[in-house]
C-alpha cells in the first residue's frame, strides 16, 4: 500500500510560489525539490506534499497534454483544515496580503462548516475549513 500522497501543481514562478506559501506559514523540504524548476511544500501533521514545478518542468511529466487554464475554471479545489474561525480568517487575509485573490468572504456553510476560498497566485484554488463535528449532521 503507497505511503505518501503528493500533489503536483504547474506554477510560473517557483519563487514567487515559494513566497506567496511561506506568508501564509507553510514550509518546505528541500530534500524533493529545492531549486530553480521545483519546490516542495510540506501541509499538515502527515506531511503531504504539494511539488510546485515551474510549468516547463510540469509539462515533461504530462507530456501531450495541454495546462489548465486557471482564469476559466478550477481544475481542482484544495482543501486545507483550520482549527478555529479566527484562523480561517486569518489565513484568508493572509493569503490576499500575500498577492493572492478571493471574492468569497469567510462564511458559515450548511450550519457546520466555516470556510474561504481564495487563489494562488497562479490561479489554483483552495479553500480552508474549519468544521464543528458537534454540529455534523448524521446520516
Amino acid at each position: 500500500m503507497t505511503k505518501q500522497f503528493w500533489i503536483n501543481l504547474p506554477v510560473k514562478d517557483v519563487n514567487v510560489s515559494k513566497e506567496f506559501f511561506s506568508k501564509l506559514g507553510f514550509r518546505f523540504n528541500s530534500q524533493f525539490g529545492n531549486g530553480p524548476n521545483s519546490a516542495a511544500m510540506q501541509i499538515g501533521e502527515k506531511d503531504v506534499t504539494v511539488m510546485l514545478f515551474d510549468e516547463p518542468t510540469f509539462k515533461g511529466f504530462v507530456e501531450n497534454c495541454g495546462l489548465a487554464d486557471t482564469a476559466k475554471g478550477v481544475e481542482v479545489l484544495l482543501s486545507i483544515d483550520a482549527e478555529s474561525k479566527e484562523e480561517v480568517d486569518q489565513l484568508a487575509q493572509k493569503a490576499i496580503e500575500a498577492g493572492g485573490k478571493s471574492n468569497h468572504s469567510p462564511r458559515e456553510m450548511d450550519g457546520w462548516m466555516y470556510g474561504c476560498l481564495f487563489t494562488d497566485p497562479d490561479g489554483h484554488s483552495w479553500n480552508v475549513l474549519h468544521m464543528d463535528m458537534s454540529k455534523m449532521p448524521r446520516g
